[in-house]
């Protein structure tokens, strides 16, 4: 089945999954599952899903609730979920993990995570929803305790106010817009996302990208992150897991690639000895849709040949 058109994949939490698969381009060795990131969808991953399919890769990527083309129906665009929607994103990248496995048995499986979709990445191993033999987690922004609580307390200000299904007033003017403002002579409030003025447009003209995410959704988010910073969950991960951490020098949702450092030293300090680095200083936050993305890509099949050796 072709990428850009989706199978339906019913899912136990009740969403129906808009499933897009790459098939290998040669005798398969393994299979990708992309995650992605906030206010976007599956379908932006095809140039690098074709990549990884010409290196002997099946690659899978689904729309988590809320996003793109999948449905639910306590899941409007915009909101994970009426309630717990962190829980049922997370048994959602389970399920299609199953899927996944139970399609190719045999063959390895690396779990690739870009911006929120590191954090569900990195949540997932925590709550063992997901046991790849591999994890890549790029360009995402696992915020600080202070910034976390102050997150959630206006928020749940939001919602005491407002209610939980409309968007978020703060949450966008703390992320979105701040970010926008770091980027000298910036012309549009995305500009952030990459040098490539190109796919900046793109993303822009998206009907499915770029919305403010409700607050319920928010919340969703900052629970990933709570998941990914307790030190306990991450006793779940084998030690010996290969991990793949990847940041933009210029991206300043993630501090420059700070954030990525210093979830470097955290799982250092935790014992995993298996962990690969990378920034790139002249990187924004989508590296996939950067100017020389060409780089990334092979850089990160360079290593995802090695994690599956």
């Amino acid at each position: 089945m072709p990428f850009n058109n989706p199978e339906i994949l019913l899912s136990p939490s009740g969403a129906k999954l808009a499933l897009r698969f790459q098939p290998a381009k040669k005798t398969a060795i393994g299979n990708i599952q992309i995650s992605h990131g906030l206010a976007e969808h599956a379908a932006r991953y095809q140039e690098f899903a074709e990549h990884l399919a010409e290196h002997g890769f099946n690659v899978y990527a689904h729309d988590h609730r809320g996003h793109g083309l999948t449905s639910a129906p306590d899941a409007p665009l915009g909101q994970f979920a009426a309630k717990d929607g962190d829980e049922k994103v997370l048994q959602d990248i389970g399920f299609v993990e199953k899927t996944i496995r139970e399609r190719h048995e045999q063959l390895p499986l690396i779990l690739f995570g870009h911006s929120m979709g590191g954090l569900v990445t990195l949540a997932a191993l925590c709550g063992k929803f997901c046991t790849p033999d591999a994890a890549a987690i790029c360009n995402s922004n696992f915020a600080n305790v202070l910034n976390q609580t102050l997150a959630f307390t206006l928020l749940k200000a939001e919602r005491m106010f407002l209610g939980s299904d409309v968007p978020s007033h703060f949450l966008p003017a703390m992320t979105f817009r701040t970010w926008a403002k770091q980027v000298k002579n910036y012309q549009t409030q995305f500009d952030w996302l990459s040098h490539d003025t190109a796919e900046v447009a793109l993303y822009n003209n998206d009907p499915l990208c770029g919305y403010d995410p409700s607050v319920s959704m928010w919340i969703d988010v900052f629970r990933f992150m709570r998941r990914c910073n307790n030190p306990a969950p991450q006793q779940a991960i084998p030690l010996h897991m290969p991990l793949y951490l990847q940041g933009g020098g210029q991206d300043p949702s993630t501090e420059g690639g700070k954030s990525l450092l210093a979830l470097e030293k955290r799982l250092k300090a935790s014992g995993f000895s298996n962990i690969t680095t990378q920034i790139y200083p002249d990187m924004r936050h989508e590296s996939l849709h950067e100017t020389d993305r060409a780089r990334f890509m092979q850089d990160f099949t360079s290593w995802a040949l090695k994690a599956i050796a």
